[in-house]
Order: structure tokens, then sequence, then C-alpha cells
């Protein structure tokens, strides 16, 4: 395969040439309630060109090496019909050619796992929660894993193969009592093998336990409270509610927040330092190259409270006078990169748990996130469940807690930043133009945030 990548771009008659192909090892179990839903392994081959032609950019994919010479022409010639229509042209910034190869670890090859027993561990932990109490009413259970090899080449002289892996379980219990239904979940995801997924009973009785705790929570009050996050919920809130935003193909479509996202604007306390990492062993967003044959690197967005930096792809690096920053991430070879999240995460500062309770009369300590949206700048979470804080201790459990708010004015409420930092690989995925699970981590440690608006009942 190598070679005929390398020929292949090496012949192309466009202005650039690049191609990616990728071999996908997969498989899935999934129970609900006492269902086996899915059993299944498989395997795709596919790849992708992309050829850059006076600023236009012409796409051809193709599941046969042999179609690639013609694959390459195809896009070629996509590429200089476009060209008479571009109005924005494409351009890159240089980066330096690289060779280059690397295998992500496994201490047990989930592909040679056998389905059957995927199949028992999963069912082991779904008989876990079912047993833990007859409030358990349903459950859903679900393992993945993928192996993709990666071998890309440009015309400018990179050649990258890279296998990563990537296994997650999900662990969700709904429990009932007189009508009332409430869930709760506990889930993994890691570049590792199988042993990532491995004696997790302790998360499922986590999972059971707290589905029959929300059944005698209270719903939250609704209002402002200083908020504690822990580390999860952060993690989730800095990828949702602030990564999104410094993705630089977002902000050339959006003029309105580029006048407000302008390096060296400050945002936050001084303690205040989000990260998003190309590379940290094990994490989700883990490969050494993009997919574009980029060297990750680790971008400061914010540093000391101030902007730093955004994440770049080749193009929007060069329409915005930067540097590339490795962010070109496609969630598989039926698409082109755009630019992606990795590794996302506050740096942990330096204040305890119990120095972050402190001082706080009546307010909420949120942990998980549920789920939630975005728009712009505003969000919207939903914390999986919560704990009233009284006279600085922790209270009773809350449900229903709801966060809203600006993330700018967000980002300068924080009052304090722990030093209990988590890196936390859930098993989702992020979704943006289409291209959607993507493995990413997020991390953070807790975070205290005064006057959130936080809805309830």
């Amino acid at each position: 395969m190598e070679a005929q990548l390398r020929e292949a771009v090496r012949g192309s008659r466009a202005d650039y040439t690049e191609v990616r192909w990728e071999e996908v090892f997969r498989s899935r179990v999934q129970f609900q309630r006492d269902q086996l839903l899915a059993l299944e392994a498989g395997e795709e081959r596919g790849g992708i060109v992309r050829a850059l032609v006076r600023g236009a950019w012409g796409i051809a994919v193709f599941t046969d090496p042999a179609e690639l010479p013609a694959k390459v022409r195809e896009a070629t010639e996509l590429a200089r019909t476009a060209s008479a229509h571009v109005q924005d042209p494409v351009e890159l910034s240089p980066v330096d050619p690289v060779e280059a190869r690397y295998e992500g670890e496994m201490v047990r090859d989930f592909r040679g796992v056998p389905l059957e027993e995927k199949r028992k561990v999963a069912q082991g932990y779904n008989r876990a929660i079912l047993s833990y109490s007859p409030k358990i009413v349903a459950t859903s259970v679900r393992y993945t894993d993928t192996w993709r090899r990666v071998i890309y080449a440009n015309s400018e002289g990179t050649y990258v193969e890279q296998g990563i892996p990537d296994v997650t379980m999900m662990l969700a219990a709904v429990a009932r009592k007189n009508g009332d239904i409430q869930q709760a979940f506990e889930s993994v995801g890691w570049a590792a093998g199988f042993e990532a997924v491995q004696n997790l009973e302790e998360s499922a009785a986590v999972a059971a336990k707290r589905a029959v705790d929300l059944l005698a929570a209270k719903p939250l009050p609704g209002g402002h409270y200083t908020v504690i996050l822990d580390p999860k919920l952060a993690g989730v809130f800095i990828h949702e509610a602030f990564g999104h935003i410094c993705e630089a193909d977002f902000l050339l479509r959006n003029e309105p927040l580029r006048r407000v996202l302008r390096i060296g604007n400050r945002f936050g306390v001084e303690t205040l330092n989000v990260v998003d990492d190309g590379y940290i062993p094990g994490a989700r967003g883990n490969a050494p190259y993009d997919d574009e044959g980029v060297p990750r690197r680790k971008v400061y967005l914010i540093q000391k409270g101030v902007l730093s930096g955004l994440m770049h792809s080749r193009a929007t690096a060069r329409k915005m006078g930067a540097e590339p920053t490795g962010n070109a991430r496609a969630v598989s070879w039926e698409h082109e990169p755009i630019v992606r999240m990795r590794n996302t995460f506050i740096e942990p500062g330096d204040a305890t748990f119990e120095e972050m309770l402190a001082g706080i009369e009546h307010g909420v300590y949120a942990c998980a996130a549920f789920g939630g949206q975005t728009e712009f700048e505003q969000f919207t979470f939903s914390a999986a469940y919560g704990y009233e804080i009284v006279g600085g201790k922790i209270g009773p459990m809350v449900r229903d807690v709801v966060l809203t708010g600006n993330v700018f004015q967000t980002l300068r409420n924080i009052e304090m930043i722990g030093r209990d930092f988590q890196v936390e690989g859930s098993a989702g995925g992020c979704g943006k133009g289409a291209q959607a699970p993507l493995p990413v981590t997020d991390g953070a440690p807790h975070v205290r945030i005064r006057d959130v608006t936080v809805g309830g009942r």
C-alpha cells in the first residue's frame, strides 16, 4: 500500500494532493435489560483523495486500492472545475514533510479477544446492575472497540502510518418508584486494549446505586448559586461551551465571535489555563499526527486567563496568519478532515476541595454531565446529579440541576480551581459537521464559580 500511495501523489497533476487510506476493525456488544441487542464484529477498508487546484478542493473516495490512480485524476478534475467558480480560494500553511510510523499501545489487544468473551463481560455488568435493587427496571450496557490503521501520503513528501486503538464501555441504569423514573450512568473510554474495560463491577454498582438514590433526591429550586463543578462536568463544560468556539473554522464563519475571540483578550482569572493537547498516553483523542499529516502539539487556548491560541488546520492557519496545530481530524475515511478537538482540559490549580467548600452558605455541587447544548457563547448543561452545599458542607442529593449562562461571563466568574485534576475518557464522542462520534477526551479539576444561573423546579 505504501508504494501505491507514494506513486499516486507523486504522479498527480494537481497543485497539491493527499491520500488517506484506512483499515478498520471494530466490534460491538449491547445489552438492554435482559436482551442482547447487538453482537457483531466487522472490518472495512477505504480511502479518500483530496486534490487542490487554484484554490479549490476536489474530493474522491474509493474502496479498492486499484482505483487510486483513477480517483486522483477524478479529484483533480473536480478541483479544476470548481476552481473556475471559487470565491474564497484555499491556501495551505507550509509544514515540513515528515516520515513516521506509530502504533498505539494495548496490554491486551482486543482484536484477539473472542467476541463471546466480550459478550460475557458486558453481560456480567448488565446482570450486576439489574440485580442491585428491585427498583432497577431497565439497563443499557454497551461495549465497543475500534482499531484504525491510517496511512497518509501527500505530494509534499509526507508519509505517515498510524495504528490507533479505541475501546469503550457504557453502563446505564434506570430506576422507578411510584411512577417516578430516574437514570444514571458510568462510562469509560481509552486509547487502550481490552484491559481498560475489565473489572468494572464497582462502576456498574455505582451507576445502579445512583439511579436508586435519585428517586429519593429532591428537585433543586431554580436560582443563582455559587456552584462547584466536579472534574467530569468541568471537563465537558470547557469542551462544549468553550472548546468548540476556539476551532478556527467555526470562527472564520462567525464574524461577531471572531471580534470577541481575539488573541490577548482576557477571559478568566490568572489561574485559569485551558489546553487542547494532541497526545496524552491512553487518552482517546490521541495520535501523534493529524489527518493532514501535521504533528500534533499542545495548544494553550487560555493561558493565565488570557486567550493565547486557537485550533487550526493548514487552511485555517493560512487564513488567520497562525501555525497549524495538528487539529485536522476526520471521523472516518469517508470524510475530509475538519478542525476538531483532541484532549481538551483545564489545568489544575492549587485549591483543595475543602477550601472550595468553605464560605458557601447555600450552593450547589454539580456532578457529571447528562446532556446539554451550546449556541455560540450561550450554554445549557444538565448535571447528571448534584448535592446542596449548606454551611460549607456537602448536603443532600438533588436532581434536575440545569446550568445556563454565557461562557465568557462564566469563565470570568471562576473563583477557585482545584488541584485534583482528572482526565476523563467516556464512551461518547464529539459531533460536528455531520462527523460523529469522534473520540475525544476531556479533563479538569474541581472548579468553583460564583453567580451561576441554575434552573430547577
